[in-house]
């Protein structure tokens, strides 16, 4: 498992042409990795950006039918732009993309299958996305050196994913144990969940309502038609790993099958909802 520093760093973003919402370049202190991030909307920018003419890994990203959680599809290239091409012609999922390499070019062939594998391995492993990917990638044998110089690199460019928007490689860490549980009781279910920095987390196990009230929102209705299809509820209508909602009334809304305010269904141990410190 890639274990990550939690010491403080620094991060330079550049952006060629002036516009925050086009092309950026991503570069940490002490690193000789690089890194381009724009939406599909700037692929005609980023195409011919110098970078994307080496050898490297990416990510590409959208919104899943959910709304919970993203599609992404994870890859390597010899060079990123031809592959990336061949993406913009055939993927119409995704609207954001990453891009990693190094700035003295010696990251080989090897080197990036190895950072497909394990990208690939710790979504699976987060379960915070659905993989476009129709196979898992093997991981190549590398030499000891060698794989110690990609697990460095990988390090480094985990530390970079967040800061562009992607949270979904990192496992939900269960802070419950030291903030506030809330419970949610009605309509003969249970759930429970915590606030996280990212919304709100219902733990795995806790139930929905199979039948929705006949004035449900399209959109809640649509999200727990998605919820099934993609596991995230069984067929019994159980949370089936802890899953991150974007707030507490939206987790409330889809557990309970009608348009609800989170804070009134949500309760800690004193009965406070999660507006209430």
């Amino acid at each position: 498992m890639v274990k990550v520093d939690t010491k403080g760093f620094s991060v330079r973003i550049y952006v060629p042409s002036g516009k925050p919402e086009g092309l950026r370049v991503i570069e940490k202190s002490n690193w000789n990795g690089q890194g381009v991030v724009f939406p599909r909307s700037a692929y005609n920018e980023a195409k011919g950006h110098e970078i994307l003419g080496r050898t490297g890994v990416y990510i590409l990203w959208g919104l899943g039918d959910s709304g919970e959680r993203p599609l992404a599809y994870i890859g390597h290239s010899d060079e990123l732009s031809s592959r990336l091409s061949q993406h913009q012609a055939n993927k119409e999922f995704w609207t954001s993309a990453v891009a990693f390499t190094s700035k003295d070019r010696n990251l080989n062939k090897a080197h990036v299958q190895y950072l497909e594998s394990v990208l690939v391995s710790l979504a699976k492993e987060a379960n915070r996305c659905l993989l476009d990917n129709d196979v898992s990638p093997n991981k190549p044998q590398l030499a000891e050196a060698d794989e110690a110089d990609a697990n460095l690199y990988l390090d480094d460019m985990l530390l970079c994913l967040p800061i562009v928007g992607i949270n979904f490689l990192e496992k939900l860490v269960d802070t419950a144990g030291v903030q506030r549980v809330f419970t949610l009781s009605a309509k003969e279910v249970t759930a429970k969940g915590y606030l996280h920095p990212g919304g709100f987390v219902v733990k795995a196990g806790s139930h929905a309502v199979k039948n929705e009230v006949p004035s449900v929102p399209s959109s809640i209705h649509s999200k727990r038609d998605a919820f099934l299809k993609e596991g995230i509820f069984d067929t019994e209508y159980r949370i089936t790993s802890d899953t991150l909602f974007s707030s507490p009334s939206n987790a409330a809304s889809v557990l309970l099958g009608m348009n609800v305010s989170g804070n009134a269904y949500w309760k800690d141990s004193k009965g406070h909802p999660p507006n209430q410190v």
